[in-house]
């Protein structure tokens, strides 16, 4: 691997430059109370909610092990980068019931639709989840990408790059964060669109990369048969992880709630929506570049995993180089940023303020600045766990997010579906839900000495995706037989909150929130979607 010359260097200290005059302009700006400090006043436009969606979700985890899925024989985990679609379902469905009970958080929306129990579950929850997947991940593979680029040891990289990132989360709450953000994926999307272009031109073309690697290579649909991607539960247990993640996740839907209004909002998943069908090209394909480079003697990697930030440094010139490493960093800070400022607003809001009602907004504002503290400390800790993660790290991710995502994913589709749904039926789904997807966990870490036979054995061998599909179809049903068998909620209960309970003045509201052109670019968006599922055929 080449390294960084003094062009490059000075491309990555601009770019800081830049990133830490907007975390002082921020910064600047009052922030006295909980709207301002947790969802930036709830005064974003659609752009910056856009970006700030985009730049979220793609982190180092995904620039790393995107291209890793792609030069590791994994194409099929593409399905989980082409999901735009799922995206425009959280701007059409979910987001106006969102806006409507006025939440800050998912677990306050349970709340209000169910009870304070689903509300307590699924917060404590979803913080223990961040701690082990989203934050450990993204360090894990921030260091991996700091050290390769910039050339010094994994703990030094990814140190330097928490610290850093928790100062202005800190600092600035979520209006750095979703600031910071959309320079974040400009630079990504710029610095990444130039490694595919001179990654394709340098192999002769796409025609002569499907030579080398095969057509059956980039195939995304095998047979239903296949022992590790069956197209029809990839399909199925993807779409549950992808509306968890994209429609009931407090990393994500908090973008969305710092919109001026619902029409800002659902513009700005339309537009993250449209990002989103980048990092197919972006990452995916660069590592498909990297692998017909080894295959043909030009480029040599140890790891999937590698592939990525070997091909940057062998491929860019001068400058350039500098710029993609930049955009590394910006994916690796902007995914740290916005699941540090989630898990704080998450135990302020849901944990500390249930607590203590009374708390001043002030002091509410503090405590979310210390409790991200608390969670970059953590995070820290995590390193030298995360460092042991073997494999392809996209892959052990969706792994994990589909035995977690079930039981949410159920309980919120059907708690907006239908208003028979109650709080019993959601709070028995979640807990159980949690109890089975830690139990899959377990029996899949020590399968080695169960008896091959036995059941325990079949459920920790399982399929991931198989189970995934089951798993979900056993939650639907638990959550609807729960409900019918305890009593119905209330009218005042479901109010809006609900389709079968909205009143004809929101209808209005929402009818009076979108024209023709959100409706034609939505159905472009699919199209694309389609034509990128007919593109990876295989043939």
């Amino acid at each position: 691997m080449k390294t960084l010359d003094t062009l490059d260097w000075i491309c990555i200290a601009f770019y800081f430059l830049i990133l830490v005059g907007i975390a002082i302009w921020i910064i600047r700006k009052k922030q006295n109370n909980t709207e301002d400090y947790f969802l930036a006043g709830r005064n974003v436009g659609w752009f910056v909610v856009g970006a700030s969606i985009f730049a979220s979700n793609i982190g180092s985890e995904h620039v790393v092990g995107l291209a890793g899925a792609g030069a590791g024989n994994k194409l099929p985990m593409l399905i989980y980068e082409i999901q735009a679609w799922v995206v425009l379902i959280l701007g059409w469905v979910f987001l106006p019931f969102y806006a409507r009970s006025g939440v800050f958080t998912m677990p306050e929306f349970l709340e209000k639709r169910f009870d304070a129990r689903s509300r307590w579950v699924l917060s404590v929850f979803s913080i223990i989840a961040y701690v082990l997947t989203k934050i450990s991940v993204t360090i894990y593979a921030g260091g991996i990408v700091v050290s390769a680029l910039l050339g010094i040891d994994f703990w030094t990289g990814a140190l330097s790059t928490v610290v850093l990132t928790g100062l202005y989360t800190v600092v600035g709450g979520m209006r750095a964060v979703v600031y910071t953000e959309t320079l974040q994926a400009i630079v990504l999307v710029i610095g990444a669109a130039a490694l595919t272009i001179i990654g394709l031109d340098h192999v002769g073309g796409w025609e002569s990369m499907k030579e080398t690697v095969t057509p059956e290579y980039l195939n995304m649909w095998r047979s239903a048969s296949d022992p590790e991607f069956p197209w029809p539960t990839l399909f199925i247990t993807s779409t549950i992880v992808g509306i968890w993640y994209w429609c009931t996740d407090q990393y994500i839907v908090q973008r969305t709630l710092t919109a001026k209004n619902i029409k800002e909002g659902r513009r700005g998943t339309i537009f993250g929506a449209l990002l989103k069908l980048l990092p197919v090209f972006l990452f995916l394909i660069p590592g498909v570049i990297a692998l017909t480079l080894k295959m043909r003697g030009e480029l040599e990697w140890d790891t999937p995993d590698e592939a990525f930030p070997v091909l940057m440094s062998n491929l860019l010139p001068s400058g350039l180089r500098g710029l993609v490493a930049a955009g590394l960093l910006a994916a690796l800070m902007s995914s740290l940023a916005s699941v540090f400022n989630s898990c704080s607003t998450l135990f302020t809001v849901d944990i500390y303020k249930k607590l203590k009602p009374d708390t001043p907004e002030k002091k509410l504002v503090r405590t979310g600045q210390i409790a991200t503290v608390i969670v970059v400390i953590i995070g820290i800790i995590w390193i030298p766990i995360m460092a042991n993660i073997s494999g392809v790290l996209y892959e052990y991710l969706q792994k994990v997010q589909s035995y977690i995502s079930p039981p949410i994913t159920a309980v919120f589709l059907l708690g907006i579906f239908h208003k028979r749904i109650n709080a019993q039926g959601a709070f028995i789904t979640l807990i159980t839900g949690f109890v089975v997807g830690a139990i899959r966990i377990i029996l899949e870490l020590v399968k080695g000495s169960l008896d091959p036979n036995g059941f325990l054995f079949k459920l920790g061998d399982m399929n991931f995706l198989t189970f995934g599909a089951w798993f979900f179809l056993f939650c639907v049903i638990l959550t609807i037989v729960v409900s019918l068998l305890s009593k119905a909620p209330s009218e005042e209960k479901v109010e809006n909150l609900t389709f079968n309970t909205i009143s004809e003045e929101e209808k209005n509201n929402n009818k009076n929130s979108y024209n023709w052109i959100d409706i034609l670019v939505s159905v472009l968006i699919i199209a694309i979607v389609i034509g990128v599922m007919i593109l990876f055929n295989g043939k």
